[in-house]
């Protein structure tokens, strides 16, 4: 079977390629940017297209019999508004099997994806553990995580076990009308994630919590806008209890149990060593 990676370029997107090559799927690779997939496997074949322009999707969709679509798009990561037009081409085209990475808010894309008569599976990470890596740079130029809300606890998950379900998923089938929701093995706090890259790099790495006018000094020093500010401040006052939930998804699908982040801080050490 031919199956359809979108997003194939993006952090998630390469790995999933890269597991359905290893298992010997035949892969398309859709991305905005064609000239940033030399990283994927050479036999990947790769197409342009754009998702919130679905006039472009017409080739990328002939022949292939499974897709993993994207439910936001952008920078921003703004929810996909192009739900409907794109489950209706790929009905046409002849997809059998979907899998869609979802925010885990239902909306026009999870109506449309419900609607479409195809075999769909959501995807909900609750969290990537590569979002650690945006700490990178200030931990190599000072040792140090300043943040507020140091008690908050995401049980985040490793992107390259996302991977390994939603391709597993794609290559297999199962899971159909089921709304999977990732997590890693365990719920931790900024300040366990940064002692566990402590530990992978061998450095000494200091978490320091923030009070909210602390943060937002900090923050307006390094440019960020005020909604941004305020955004964000809430957004960690109110974090939900279920992003500290340990989920079975990884071992249901996959047969194993979830990374750690220590697995996954060893692996990622040298982007966090001066």
């Amino acid at each position: 079977m031919k199956i359809l990676v979108t997003g194939a370029t993006g952090n998630l997107g390469r790995h999933v390629v890269e597991r359905l090559r290893r298992s010997g799927q035949e892969v398309r690779a859709l991305t905005r940017t064609p000239a940033g997939a030399a990283g994927l496997p050479g036999d990947v074949e790769v197409v342009g297209g754009d998702l919130t322009e679905p006039q472009t999707l017409a080739a990328a969709l002939g022949g292939v019999s499974a897709v993993h679509l994207l439910g936001a798009t952008g920078h921003d990561h703004a929810p996909l508004r192009t739900g409907p037009q794109i489950m209706a081409m790929a009905a046409e085209a002849g997809v059998r099997r979907l899998t869609v990475l979802s925010a885990g808010e239902e909306g026009e894309l999870e109506q449309a994806v419900r609607d479409s008569g195809l075999e769909w599976t959501f995807v909900r990470p609750i969290d990537f553990m590569s979002n650690a890596l945006g700490w990178a740079q200030v931990i190599r130029d000072t040792a140090e995580v300043r943040e507020p809300y140091a008690n908050r606890r995401t049980a985040s998950a490793d992107e390259t076990d996302v991977a390994d379900v939603v391709a597993t998923v794609l290559a297999g089938g199962g899971h159909a009308g089921r709304s999977l929701t990732v997590s890693g093995p365990e719920a931790l706090t900024p300040a366990d994630k940064v002692s566990a890259i402590a530990a992978a790099t061998g450095r000494e790495i200091r978490f320091t919590e923030l009070t909210d006018d602390q943060a937002r000094r900090q923050w307006r020093a390094e440019g960020w806008p005020e909604e941004g500010i305020e955004f964000m401040l809430h957004m960690w006052a109110t974090v939900p209890e279920a992003v500290a939930r340990v989920t079975s998804a990884v071992e249901e699908v996959v047969g194993r149990p979830p990374r750690t982040f220590a697995q996954w801080a060893a692996a990622h050490a040298d982007a966090f060593r001066p």
